[in-house]
């Protein structure tokens, strides 16, 4: 080996070995945005818990959320930590709460009564969250309100900061144009995203399956940090004479609706770029009365967040008639693919596709090709003629369903679920809905993955220092069956309809796993590992016992909620799952420890570092009973025994 040949030898190794210059999770030990960093990246480079000690984690303190609405509502709050204290929602009515990071005792609350539209608001949930911004004097909390109202709070006393909107507030409906009164139509369900001196508003709408395919457009709008005035609106929907609106054939987008950004999105707070996970248009199964690829339905845009201008954008799925909107928090992470250096943004789809690009260009980092898809024969309706296919990474779960994917945990189970799809269209991903009663006799499609995906809500995390995302998925197919409404409430020739898919013998009608983890190597686009979510579901498990089949391990129909640290990879099971928590060697996936927690994780997990000790703090509950927040921390060593007195002289 010659002497040039060492030296690039040892500087790529060095070259490898140092965290890329970009997002790096969290820092100075606390949690401040949802998502860890404006990036997504769900990281902390905290390592006091370590696979050594992780077996010595205890409940240190829980707060619980009894008598705050409809407090038994599964709680998808997220926590931010800053400066000692938690900021947090709760209940239905998205009361804010700030808590000691160190007991959980309660600071301050401020909580809003919206009346009508409260009652009538779309995704009434507890919300996913609260924002926190300062300038070195001035500290707010951001929330958004169920009945769609920005709100700026004092994060010492909670009070409404009065420079902001109207004594503290801007009503978001006055930004929106309809032809009819807004309440019940538009909402939200992720916090807002703040940099570069602006605040993001992701709009959520009524969900789309059924509802009037002219409900109101979900523009985004980029507001004042200190003063809540609006900056720009961008047109998700494009007007006449803007960019894309020749993609909405037969002047469609004059009339469409929906088109939200209903999950949690990222910035890049150096470059100026916000990066927007859009949702598709009305309706989700029929799309006939919108034809074309419709932009910008479906797609990951990145836009100026100072003047909401498209930098770049990307379809991924045209004409969108699976519900397949981008679902996830677009996910910030810097890595050597196959040895050169990409600013990177990983979109994880409810598809099971990790589609990747350069933050910076758009471009893809790996091809992605318009490969054709099956074309249907629900009247009216129009096709795309192919859809975009990463080459790589792989897919991260089941994707399409043939009778190779049919549960097959005895041959009469098998045969019983080959006699049942029969009575259904069953086909590769893209595989077009179907009428409840089709020409051909079947019943509707029966889709994988379903409307709920695959990736959703929960997305991902990314460990800055290795390259790695993981992302915790789901198998649970959806029947879509179009049926002609019974009146003309939708204004649209069908609707989605159907029921349940059908099980085999209390079986779910797909095999194994119903849950994954899967661990991304993304300067390989590879994977790296993958295992099942959790064990064998209670239920399962006696059915199976019934009839005295031995199944393997196979994971709960659920999500798991993610977060990576310097040392491990912690997930609960999420909702659908088990009451469960768990920590991982994020090399491998190993299972070093696990625990029974009071309910299922419904919040994504974050961690923090508060007087010396670090903390892993998540939302549980089983839709039953009020939801809470569960503080687990390593207990601290044991006092030193005092010395003995010394004896009187």
């Amino acid at each position: 080996m010659t002497r040039r040949l060492l030296y690039v030898l040892l500087i790529t190794s060095l070259f490898c070995a140092i965290p890329l210059m970009a997002q790096y999770g969290t820092t100075t030990g606390e949690w401040r945005v949802t998502s860890g960093d404006a990036g997504g990246t769900r990281y902390s480079a905290l390592d006091q818990i370590t696979r050594d000690n992780v077996k010595d984690l205890k409940v240190a303190w829980t707060w619980k959320s009894d008598n705050f609405g409809r407090s038994e509502l599964k709680n998808e709050t997220t926590p931010i930590m800053v400066n000692g204290v938690l900021y947090f929602t709760a209940g239905d009515r998205r009361a804010v709460v700030a808590a000691d990071a160190g007991t959980g005792e309660t600071l301050w609350i401020w909580r809003m009564d919206e009346g009508e539209r409260y009652q009538r608001a779309p995704r009434r949930t507890s919300g996913r969250g609260v924002t926190y911004w300062a300038d070195g004097q001035d500290e707010r909390i951001y929330t958004i309100t169920p009945g769609f109202r920005l709100v700026a709070l004092n994060a010492k006393t909670g009070q409404p900061v009065q420079s902001f909107g109207q004594n503290g507030m801007a009503d978001l409906f006055n930004d929106y144009t309809y032809t009819e009164e807004l309440t019940g139509k538009i909402g939200n369900s992720s916090p807002p995203v703040i940099s570069n001196g602006v605040i993001v508003v992701g709009p959520a709408l009524l969900v789309g399956n059924r509802v009037n395919r002219e409900n109101v457009k979900a523009d985004i709008n980029g507001y004042d940090v200190r003063t809540g005035r609006k900056l720009w609106t961008f047109h998700t929907i494009p007007r006449a004479g803007e960019p894309g609106y020749e993609t909405w054939l037969n002047g469609s987008a004059d009339y469409t609706g929906n088109v939200g950004l209903w999950p949690p999105f990222s910035v890049d707070s150096e470059l100026g770029y916000v990066y927007l996970p859009i949702e598709a248009g009305t309706n989700d199964a029929y799309g006939g009365h919108r034809p074309g690829t419709n932009l910008y339905s479906s797609s990951l845009v990145c836009a100026d967040i100072r003047t909401g201008k498209i930098i770049w954008h990307h379809q991924l799925v045209h004409h969108d008639i699976w519900d397949l909107d981008m679902p996830s928090t677009p996910i910030l992470l810097d890595f050597n693919a196959n040895g050169r250096r990409v600013k990177g943004v990983v979109q994880l789809t409810k598809q099971a596709f990790a589609y990747v690009f350069d933050r910076v260009t758009g471009q893809p980092v790996w091809p992605i090709e318009e490969r054709p898809v099956p074309k249907g024969d629900v009247p009216g309706e129009w096709y795309a003629p192919t859809q975009p296919f990463p080459t790589k990474p792989p897919a991260f779960d089941r994707q399409g369903l043939t009778p190779d994917d049919l549960v097959d945990f005895t041959p009469a189970i098998k045969q019983q679920a080959l006699q049942v799809v029969e009575g259904y269209r069953i086909g590769p991903l893209f595989t077009p809905p179907a009428l409840a009663a089709s020409p051909d006799g079947t019943k509707g499609l029966i889709a994988v993955p379903g409307f709920t995906g695959g990736a959703n809500w929960e997305s991902g995390a990314a460990d800055p220092e290795t390259g790695f995302v993981y992302v915790g998925s789901q198998t649970l197919p959806t029947l879509v069956a179009l049926v002609k409404p019974q009146n003309n409430q939708y204004n649209s020739d069908f609707i989605g309809g159907g029921g349940q898919v059908p099980q085999i013998e209390g079986f779910p009608l797909v095999k194994p796993p119903y849950g994954r983890i899967t661990a991304y190597d993304m300067n390989r686009g590879e994977i790296a590992w993958q295992t099942v979510n959790g064990d064998t579901p209670p239920a399962i498990k006696a059915r199976a016992a019934q009839q005295g089949i031995t199944l393997p391990k196979t994971g709960s129909s659920s999500r798991a909620g993610i977060l990576v640290t310097k040392n491990l990879l912690f997930a609960g099971e999420g909702w659908g799952g088990q009451p469960m928590f768990r920590a991982y060697d994020k090399r491998t996936g190993e299972i070093i420890w696990e625990t029974q927690i009071p309910g299922v994780q419904t919040g994504l997990p974050m961690t923090y570092l508060h007087q010396g000790r670090q903390y892993v703090v998540f939302s549980t509950g089983d839709g039953q009973t009020p939801a809470q927040l569960v503080a687990f921390a390593v207990p601290p060593a044991p006092a030193a025994p005092a010395a003995p007195a010394a004896p009187a002289r």
